[in-house]
């Protein structure tokens, strides 16, 4: 509801001033709040200030809006001219809501109306100065509060600060850590590697090709291998200095023109033949000292790390040439001692014999394989091959004994058979946990039929006269020395004229991928192909074309023994005769 309203003249500060006090007493009636009504009598009060300046009278017109239920009231003061329409914009407007309703205006205050009023307006600047004073104080309670929270926000910033310096630094020292670690396991694979290539040979040659392939060029720009005995008396001659100085202390050492700090290596000047790149030169000793490694740097300098792995594989294929070397030795007195016990073969009357003994080429299976072809005091020929297990000079030793007491029991007579079970029991009783392979075949001349006893060897081959192979798959009886009682078995077998037997060892047919089977039937196979002339005329030669298709030229993890026996007609002196007598004279011609 709008309350109709007043209007006051206002041509002079008491005019102002009464209108001022009238309106301050009805909103402090209406229980305006001391800053809003300060505000709004503050407005006022610099308005009507205004009009006065400007000069002539104003009008100062009042209207109250009363609140409907629940609402607040509304106090509504506009300052105009006096006289002009109220068509025309107010020159001020000023409007204050008001929580209670408003009395109606009053004519205006009497003097102690007028005084209290002044007074009151008094009361409201000390309500709003304590009310600024309360504001101020909050304001510096603030103020230390945001000074507080600011020095810790600066702190938290420098201890954030702190922590990500030592976070970047933590995280540096992790990586640090893992690129050592991922150079030190990359070192050791290497290493394992290559100490895997160098001691998979017993071939010193193939050993020192195999250091260069390893080592350049990540490791090395050149590598070069120095061993004494290539060299008798080393003089140092063409050597690099360090190389020498190497030689001689039996310590490493690095040449170049700035210290290495390489670890357990001595540093010495550039070397004269290696002026712009350093040189690492290790000694390589095993139960002695080998020789010297020399390798050139492939880069300005050595890294400290691959540099200790290069000693180590250094010291390494020092053992690796020093087995080789050893080896060697032992290979060169096995088979030396081998073939001082191969016996050339005999002469018999209708048999021809041609025997090959082939040492391994690979690793050190050298002398458990032989032969043997001797004539009995009956007049007989015994035919033998055998393989003892084992290698080396242990076997060429057993070989050796196994070989003499073979001779030693045929000499009584006894048959194949009979002579295979006393080297049996010799062997159980002298020599346990020592076993051999054998075969023995008797040639009596004149006779088609033959003997023959196998202590577990392979089967014979047995090529007949026509050109058709067989072989021969009777029980070859147990390995001799395998501690079992055991008595040999004699068989008999017919040999027309012009039959050929094959006894072999297995490192004639055996391969570790195929087994022995396909190796006996290629050797049925290519004694076969052989001519019967080619047999009678040169069984030597016969015995190399059967070899060569059955060996490839590969190399031989075994011994390879093989020996031949042709069957030929036995000629009674008649026989020399009838062909002395059908031979023609010296220079006469043949009839045509």
């Amino acid at each position: 509801m709008t309350v109709a309203p007043d209007t006051w003249k206002i041509s002079s500060a008491a005019d102002a001033a009464l209108a001022r006090t009238t309106v301050a007493l009805l909103t402090a009636d209406a229980d305006v709040p001391v800053l809003e009504r300060a505000r709004f009598l503050t407005a006022l009060t610099a308005g009507m200030r205004r009009c006065l300046g400007q000069g002539g009278a104003w009008e100062l017109t009042l209207a109250l809006e009363q609140p409907a239920a629940d609402t607040d009231g509304q106090l509504n003061v506009t300052l105009r001219p006096l006289g002009h329409s109220q068509r025309r914009p107010p020159a001020d407007e000023f409007t204050l809501t008001c929580p209670r309703p408003l009395p109606p205006p009053t004519a205006g205050p009497d003097h102690t109306e007028l005084a209290d009023g002044v007074l009151a307006a008094d009361e409201d600047t000390a309500a709003v100065l304590d009310r600024l004073d309360e504001t101020e104080e909050l304001l510096r309670v603030h103020r230390d509060e945001l000074h507080q929270t600011n020095q810790g926000v600066l702190a938290l910033h420098a201890e954030l600060d702190a922590a990500a310096l030592a976070e970047r630094e933590l995280l540096d020292a992790e990586r640090a850590a893992r690129a050592q670690a991922e150079n030190a396991r990359s070192l050791l694979t290497f290493l394992a590697d290559a100490s895997a290539a160098v001691t998979a040979s017993l071939d010193g040659e193939t050993i020192l090709r195999r250091l260069p392939e390893l080592l350049v060029p990540e490791y090395a720009d050149h590598v070069d291998v120095w061993l004494f005995d290539d060299e008798p008396t080393p003089g140092g001659g063409g050597r690099p200095a360090a190389t020498v100085t190497a030689a001689r202390t039996g310590r490493p050492q690095h040449a170049a023109a700035h210290p290495g700090d390489l670890p357990g290596v001595e540093d010495l000047p550039a070397s004269v033949l290696s002026p712009e790149r350093p040189l690492l030169c290790i000694p390589l000793t095993a139960h002695r000292m080998l020789g010297v490694l020399t390798l050139t740097a492939p880069g300005p300098r050595f890294d400290p790390d691959a540099s200790v792995m290069l000693i180590e594989l250094a010291r390494r294929t020092a053992i690796a040439l020093d087995n080789a070397r050893r080896y060697e030795q032992h290979r060169d007195t096995a088979e030396a001692l081998q073939r001082a016990q191969l016996t050339d073969l005999p002469t018999a009357p209708g048999l021809l014999l041609a025997a090959r003994y082939l040492p391994a080429t690979r690793g050190l299976n050298i002398g458990g394989d032989w032969y043997d072809a001797f004539a009995q005091p009956d007049g007989s020929l015994l035919a033998v091959i055998g393989d003892v297990t084992g290698h080396g000079l242990r076997a060429a030793v057993m070989m050796g004994q196994l070989r003499t007491a073979l001779r030693a029991y045929a000499v009584e007579g006894d048959s194949p058979g009979r002579i295979l079970t006393r080297l049996h029991h010799m062997l159980c009783h002298q020599q346990p946990e020592l076993y051999a392979t054998a075969v023995i075949v008797r040639f009596r001349p004149g006779d088609p039929e033959v003997v023959w006893a196998a202590a577990g060897h392979p089967p014979l081959v047995v090529r007949a006269p026509d050109g058709t192979v067989r072989v021969v798959d009777a029980k070859p009886g147990i390995m001799l020395g395998v501690p079992v009682p055991y008595e040999y078995d004699d068989h008999a077998l017919f040999l027309p004229s012009g039959s050929t037997v094959a006894l072999y060892t297995d490192g004639l047919v055996e391969r570790r991928a195929d087994g022995i089977d396909p190796g006996i039937d290629r050797l049925a196979q290519t004694l076969a192909s052989l001519g019967t002339e080619e047999l009678q005329q040169d069984l030597d030669a016969s015995a190399e074309s059967l070899l060569k298709p059955m060996l490839h030229g590969s190399e031989r993890d075994d011994d390879v023994c093989l020996l031949l026996c042709h069957t030929t007609p036995v000629l009674t002196p008649a026989d020399v005769l009838h062909s002395s007598s059908t031979e023609p004279a010296a220079g006469s011609v043949p009839p045509s």
